[in-house]
Order: C-alpha cells, then sequence, then structure tokens
C-alpha cells in the first residue's frame, strides 16, 4: 500500500456522493486516503470538487437495469479500476454494487467493500421473485472482501442465512452530521421564508416528507391521507419535498400529482437547505412501502421533529414508537391520517417526541460513529489485500 491509500466509492449517480457520502468522504480524506467519488457525471460534480473531491466521471452508468448499457458500464468501470489502480473500491446503491464489485474483482483491486443500503430480497415481495432476488445478492456478496450492513434486521438476516460469512460481514449503522443537522444552528429567517412559500400562516401546522417522487416511497397513501386530514385540520399543510425520477418505472404520473395538487399537497421540489427544511416542517412523515435505513428520517429526528413512519424494516431502526414517534402499518392513508391527527391534537406530547429524537439520533445515528467503523474494517483489510495483478 502506499503512505496515502488511493480509495474510490462508487455510486450510481452524482446525487448520492453529494448527499449521502460527501461529509464522510471528506473525513476519510483527513484520515489519510487519497479519495475520489465515481459516479454517472451530472449536476452535483461542482459540489463534490468544491468540497475538495476528487470526481471519476461513469457516462455509461444509468440507474435502471438495462443489459446493454450495463454491460458497457462494467467494462468502463473495469478499465476505470484498472487505469487509477486504487487500494480501496468501496460500492454503494445495488446496481452500481453489482457492477462495480464485479469490475473491481476483474481489476484486482487488492480491497474490495460494498455497503448494503437495504437488501432487495424483503418479504414484502412474492415469494419467486423474493427468491431469485435473494439468489442474486448471494452471488453478488462472492465478490467483495467485505460487507457493511446499514440495517441490523439486514444484518442478521444475512448472516443467519449463510448468504455472507459472518467474518466478511460487519453492521455499519447510518447517521448524519450532527453538527450540521442541529436544531440550534439553523437560520430562523430561512425557516420563516421556506414556510412563507408554501403558503403557511400562523396558525399553520405544517406536515412534510422528503424523499424521491416514487411510488414505493408511500405518496399515494400520503396524498391520500392529506386529505383525510385537512378535512378535519384545515390548518394542516402538506409539503413533499423531493426530485421527480423521469426514468423510474415507478415514478409518479401526472395523475398522482394531480391528485396531490387535489389534497392541497405543496410540491416543493429538491430541496438544498436540509436542516432549515426540516426546521420548517412541525411533523415529520415517511410513509415507505421499503427502506434500508432512510436517512431522511434520521436527519428529521436530529433536528427535533416527531415523526410518523410505516412499520417496516429500518425505519423501526429509527423511529422509538411512542418515544420519538408513531409507526403505522404501510400502504394503509387511514392509518396515516390518524397517527398525523394524533400528533396534531397533541402538541405538548409532540414536541415531547421531537426533543426525544433529537437524544435517539445524538445516541445512536451520530456519522462519526459510521465513519469510524468503516475505516476500522478499511485498516484491517487493508493489513491483508488481496494482491493487484502487475
Amino acid at each position: 500500500m502506499s503512505a496515502r491509500p488511493k480509495l474510490i466509492h462508487l455510486t450510481t449517480v452524482d446525487l448520492s456522493l453529494h448527499v449521502l457520502l460527501q461529509h464522510q468522504l471528506a473525513r476519510f480524506a483527513q484520515e489519510g486516503f487519497d479519495v475520489a467519488g465515481a459516479s454517472a457525471p451530472g449536476p452535483y460534480v461542482a459540489d463534490l470538487a468544491a468540497a475538495g473531491i476528487r470526481h471519476l466521471p461513469v457516462r455509461s452508468l444509468t440507474r435502471s437495469w438495462t443489459p446493454g448499457r450495463d454491460a458497457i458500464a462494467l467494462r468502463e468501470l473495469t478499465a476505470l479500476f484498472r487505469r487509477e489502480r486504487p487500494d480501496i473500491v468501496h460500492m454503494h446503491n445495488p446496481k452500481s454494487g453489482v457492477l462495480g464489485r464485479v469490475a473491481a474483482r476483474a481489476a484486482r483491486v487488492p480491497v474490495v467493500v460494498n455497503t448494503v443500503h437495504g437488501l432487495y430480497a424483503n418479504p414484502s415481495l412474492p415469494p419467486l421473485r423474493r427468491g431469485a432476488i435473494a439468489g442474486a445478492e448471494r452471488v453478488a456478496f462472492r465478490f467483495s472482501d467485505h460487507e457493511l450492513f446499514q440495517s441490523r434486521e439486514d444484518f442478521d438476516l444475512a448472516v443467519g442465512r449463510r448468504m455472507v460469512a459472518r467474518s466478511r460481514a460487519t453492521w455499519l449503522g447510518n447517521g448524519v452530521d450532527l453538527t450540521r443537522f442541529d436544531p440550534g444552528a439553523v437560520d430562523a429567517e430561512a425557516v420563516a421564508l421556506l414556510r412563507k412559500s408554501w403558503g403557511a400562516g400562523e396558525r399553520s401546522v405544517v406536515i412534510g416528507t422528503v424523499g424521491r417522487l416514487v411510488v414505493e416511497k408511500g405518496y399515494r397513501e400520503l396524498f391520500r391521507a392529506a386529505e383525510m386530514v385537512r378535512g378535519e385540520r384545515e390548518e394542516a399543510l402538506f409539503v413533499v419535498v423531493g426530485p421527480e425520477e423521469p426514468v423510474k418505472a415507478d415514478r409518479l404520473g401526472e395523475e398522482d400529482l394531480e391528485e396531490a395538487r387535489r389534497a392541497g399537497v405543496v410540491l416543493h421540489g429538491e430541496g438544498r437547505d436540509m436542516p432549515a427544511v426540516y426546521a420548517a416542517f412541525d411533523v415529520f412523515v415517511l410513509p415507505s412501502h421499503r427502506e434500508g435505513v432512510p436517512r431522511s428520517l434520521i436527519e428529521a429526528q436530529a433536528m427535533g421533529r416527531p415523526a410518523v413512519a410505516t412499520d417496516i424494516r429500518g425505519c423501526r431502526e429509527v423511529v422509538g414508537p411512542g418515544e420519538t414517534g408513531l409507526l403505522v402499518a404501510p400502504r394503509d392513508p387511514a392509518a396515516l391520517a390518524a397517527a398525523i391527527l394524533r400528533l396534531l391534537a397533541e402538541p405538548d406530547e409532540a414536541r415531547r417526541m421531537g426533543t426525544a429524537g433529537r437524544a435517539r439520533a445524538v445516541e445512536r445515528f451520530d456519522e462519526e460513529a459510521v465513519i469510524a467503523r468503516t475505516l476500522d474494517v478499511y485498516r484491517r483489510l487493508m493489513a491483508h489485500p488481496r494482491r493487484r495483478r502487475r
């Protein structure tokens, strides 16, 4: 290994590098690594450069699974790794995780690490499809030196079913930069401007969510729940913050967006100053059908917001039911509406949950702990790397 080991983190799109990993990449550089992020190029490359993170473009990489294009991406990734000669390649996201692990092994990268942000072979899938996906995940695990699991449930399942050897797996957890997501550090004027832009008045109670505009985030249920809640509490204002996903098969269509408008939901679009966004919410809602360990929910709790989330893997690892928020059955608009109405009817209880959410985030979801666990894995693996091809 060189005096300054070369580390590449691979994601499908540059949004993930910027939003999910930028703080970690900067910290790895501080710890002595020569750090680069690789992904399809996009609008966030400039943000990465401003943070001092070199970006490696993978132009053929897309979020959708397309066999012909994916074969080209596999060749491009293999060539990239051979040219860059990294000491460690660390993958994220399902698609880049599969292609990246295979390419890194083909390029004889000494250390290959993958983060499992959420197993796709989850109980909500039909048995045949779930079995096929589990088989593919099991095969992909063989191409890495180590697997890091954000979800404790995923870790226990994968190790318990021998999808991956216990010696090659670590529970990583998830976390956020608690100095950035701190309710005491936000700009009050920015928060007031956001609420005003959404049309919130003095009596308004803002119920907000953050996430890509895709069906699996539970938006259809949220729009129906919004209509129910507003039928009883006219001061309730629902706000959705997140980008559209025009290339995703489960993207929200125009009918969905029209239903949102009829229900009085404000579609904010993509957010930039996310601490201010969460501070502008009074209640945070995440009605997802499937999650890994949702970062938006951690961010909201870190900002002291009471949460209503679905009782699924990941969400129930973040929310302490009755302590920091409420959990409801997925795909149930009536249950979602009832939980929101309960928090609106009990503002003192909602504030107590928000305060407890901040404390829970400090205790369990500090990104510095995630960074420390990752560095420990890197150092153990670098001590015994696979031999690089000459």
